[in-house]
């Protein structure tokens, strides 16, 4: 993406780092990311827009998708082994071979729409990795999205498709300026006021997230898991702790085990502050790993 550019390698990078030195690392299986097929990829986006991304001639320089997105000349394989990602988790998930399956991959995906590329998303591995359980024989999987900005591309990819329900907070007004789908009754979305911070988080999680998904009882559960909602994160002003990332995972983990034969597929999304990125992740994982449920 460029020098000094937020979505920078340096995040897979400290995550990496930190889960080794808390030891998170040892009690965790890595695996290599395959990339996606373009059949894979066609089952969310248009193929115009498959191919244009496929065949961008970047030997002169980089290609400008949108004002945020860049393709150089490593992306494409970089967005491939991503969006891939989602398909090898779900299918370890769906094998028994493991409970959670965390993705740590960039670049990430949730404003990529069917046919256009935005906010540093080139293909909506998410939505890939959803389209891939439905071809496996689901009928029922929930997206939960607590980026700091809306995951605008899975929404339209999805709504109105009861099969998949999208689960989302995140701070408006803030890009992609979300205004909501009042036809989609798949979209559970809850905007958050800058500075809303960990009360108005956990509320809207208990009060919509948790009664829908009991009534939709999910068959798997996928995670677009941003970090940029951290209050150290330079993007936005939720001001959420690291708290809250260990409490959120322990409730979709209950819900999991619950509905969904506790398979969960969760995808980085943002996060831009490395430390906090960092620190933000491995809280999320410890309830999957035998933490226990935060108070």
């Amino acid at each position: 993406m460029g020098p000094d550019h937020p979505e920078c390698p340096e995040r897979l990078a400290a995550i990496e780092d930190r889960l080794r030195i808390t030891g998170l690392l040892d009690f965790m299986q890595q695996v290599q990311a395959p990339a996606a097929e373009t059949a894979q990829l066609l089952r969310v986006h248009d193929r115009a827009y498959v191919e244009r991304v496929l065949h961008a001639d970047t030997s002169a320089g980089p290609v400008q998708h949108d004002a945020d997105t860049v393709q150089s000349e490593h992306s494409l394989e970089a967005a491939l082994h991503a969006a891939g990602a989602g398909v090898k988790a779900v299918e370890l998930v769906m094998e028994g071979r493991v409970g959670l399956a965390f993705c740590a991959v960039r670049p990430p995906g949730h404003h990529a729409e069917r046919a256009q590329a935005m906010g540093f998303c080139f293909f909506n591995n998410i939505a890939v990795a959803a389209a891939h359980a439905l071809e496996r024989g689901l009928q029922r999987v929930a997206i939960l999205d607590f980026d700091l900005h809306y995951g605008n591309g899975t929404a339209d990819i999805f709504a109105g498709d009861d099969r998949v329900w999208l689960y989302s907070t995140y701070q408006h007004p803030l890009y992609p300026y979300w205004t909501g789908a009042p036809h989609a009754a798949n979209l559970v979305d809850d905007p958050l006021r800058p500075y809303s911070g960990s009360a108005e988080f956990r509320k809207a999680v208990l009060e919509h997230w948790l009664p829908a998904l009991q009534a939709q009882k999910p068959e798997m559960i996928l995670v677009s898991a941003g970090f940029d909602a951290h209050a150290d994160d330079p993007l936005g002003d939720l001001k959420l702790g690291y708290d809250d990332y260990r409490w959120i995972a322990a409730q979709i983990q209950q819900v999991a085990e619950a509905h969904s034969g506790g398979r969960v597929v969760a995808m980085l999304e943002g996060g831009y502050d490395l430390h906090a990125l960092a620190r933000s992740v491995e809280q999320f994982l410890q309830p999957f790993l035998g933490g226990g449920l935060p108070a």
